[in-house]
């Protein structure tokens, strides 16, 4: 399976096409192979006998290969310190889900990260922090890289597609090509709107936007003929910053749509989804299998400690031995051990 999956692999853009994206699971068991018991390269963590290990940023941005110094402390079970990893096995099997044993870059973002916003608010800070130093929102939005708001898209969420969905994530939305910026909305008095984002778990959701003050100023509403605040009444345009679309402004209610739709899934972006003939049924990334997988494992492993534990406990029933066997071997209860004949008169 790795093999094909190296096969057919497409390193052209590790940003907006990641190997995660493509569905490349296999990274899940190099985990295995390398960075535990098996010892491929001796110590391969801590870089003293082989290349040690990824090691990215809080957000996925830096990640490369490099050797790691071992944690051997309490600070060793920090989900988020990559030298619990190199120290010892406890510590690293208490971080496995969305920290440094699975890299963002690696597996793709976790669904907690959609829902509490993390890379959302991680470009606000970085805009905020331009525009202090005197940028133009533009130009604030121009720093951006692809890289972190590609993040910032539920279709990455791995909880957004169903593990039944067979294929990579490619094959639900498409190829990535290219960010088209972010998404400013005002209103015809020139209030700033920002359009409420789709849960998770959510197929469908209305699109609404909201002021600074959380107040709905504009929707797409269901029913146009009972519309108080749709995109025509309100009159509302948009603006990108950053991106394809860089400095450019739209008008128009149908084009405005569209992006107000986009924007419910986060960062805008502009998907080939004809080369995988696309379905635009979300799927899961490698972090969902992985999660499920090792969930199945987890299942069977408890099991399996309960049937153990049983035949222990009930060692003596399932060699025959019973509870009139028990009594004819107790001690003391019989003048002559197991004669039945001989059992002592009153308390013993």
């Amino acid at each position: 399976m790795a093999l094909y999956e190296l096969a057919v692999f497409d390193p052209s853009d590790p940003v907006l096409n990641p190997m995660w994206r493509q569905g490349m699971c296999f990274l899940a068991a190099i985990w295995h192979w390398v960075y535990w018991d098996l010892e491929l390269f001796r110590d391969p963590r801590t870089g003293l006998f082989g290349p040690g290990i990824w090691v990215s940023d809080a957000y996925g941005i830096t990640g490369k290969v490099q050797p790691v110094a071992p944690s051997w402390g309490a600070d060793g079970f920090n989900p988020f310190n990559p030298g619990g990893i190199a120290a010892h096995h406890i510590a690293a099997g208490t971080m496995w889900y969305g920290a440094a044993a699975t890299p963002i870059e690696l597996f793709g973002p976790t669904r907690y990260q959609w829902d509490s916003g993390y890379f959302q608010q991680e470009i606000e800070r970085q805009v905020e922090v331009s525009v202090t130093e005197g940028l133009s929102e533009s130009q604030a939005w121009s720093r951006i890289p692809d890289k972190l708001a590609f993040y910032d898209y539920i279709g990455n969420n791995p909880a957004k597609g169903g593990l039944f969905r067979s294929g990579p994530m490619n094959k639900g939305d498409g190829i990535a090509e290219a960010w088209l910026g972010h998404p400013i909305f005002r209103d015809k008095e020139g209030r700033e709107l920002t359009v409420r984002r789709m849960p998770a778990f959510f197929e469908t959701f209305p699109v609404i936007l909201v002021d600074k003050d959380g107040i709905i100023r504009a929707d797409i509403p269901f029913r146009r003929a009972e519309s108080k605040y749709s995109i025509e009444q309100v009159g509302v345009t948009v603006d990108f910053y950053g991106g394809k679309l860089n400095g450019q402004t739209f008008k128009d209610a149908p084009t405005v749509k569209k992006f107000a739709r986009k924007a419910q899934l986060g960062e805008v972006f502009e998907f080939d989804r004809t080369s995988l003939e696309s379905d635009g049924v979300f799927r899961s990334s490698p972090r969902g299998w992985y999660t499920y997988g090792h969930a199945n494992f987890a299942l069977l492993f408890f099991l399996g400690h309960l049937w153990h534990g049983g035949r222990t406990i009930f060692r003596d029933v399932f060699t025959g031995i019973g509870a009139e066997v028990t009594e004819q071997v107790e001690f003391g209860a019989f003048q002559k051990l197991g004669d039945k004949t001989t059992k002592k008169q009153g308390a013993v």
